[in-house]
């Protein structure tokens, strides 16, 4: 990455220097009336979470961090150079910078990993929970591509 594409990424992955973690999502926490019309996470719901991470702690939500570095390249390099060669469909968020985060790979996704790619969808109103956030979108998508990749409906 070079410093020009760093520059653009939201402070919520590149915090200012001048600032912690606190100061730094405070600008951009959703109002108390956004909170309130969420209705993607219910309150049921939040609790379902909330004791679950207490009960066990959020360390498989961090393990996947931990598969970077050098002594995973090894790993990494097995896969290197190989393509996805089924029916492919990537569904994101338009507001999940995390499509964006290596400049170039969504792109490559669909024209070069994926060799009978389908589709690449990024929905409005959604981030990194696309599924919670547009899940009659999601469906809807989700539904399409199924049918199309169906054996009764493939191109041979």
């Amino acid at each position: 990455m070079t410093a020009e594409e760093l520059a653009k990424m939201p402070t919520y992955y590149i915090m200012d220097l001048d600032k912690g973690m606190a100061e730094t999502v405070a600008a951009v926490m959703p109002t108390a009336a956004e909170i309130a019309a969420c209705r993607w996470l219910s309150e049921d719901e939040l609790a379902v979470y909330t004791a679950e991470y207490a009960r066990t702690g959020f360390q498989g939500g961090l393990n996947g961090y931990r598969r970077m570095g050098p002594r995973f390249t090894a790993d990494l390099q097995t896969f290197s150079g190989r393509t996805i060669d089924v029916p492919s469909l990537f569904i994101g968020g338009k507001s999940d910078w995390g499509v964006f985060q290596n400049p170039g790979s969504f792109e490559t996704m669909q024209k070069t990993a994926c060799t009978q790619m389908r589709g690449a969808h990024l929905i409005d109103g959604a981030g990194h929970w696309l599924e919670q956030e547009q899940p009659e979108q999601v469906s809807k998508l989700l539904i399409a591509f199924l049918q199309d990749a169906s054996p009764a409906n493939r191109k041979l």
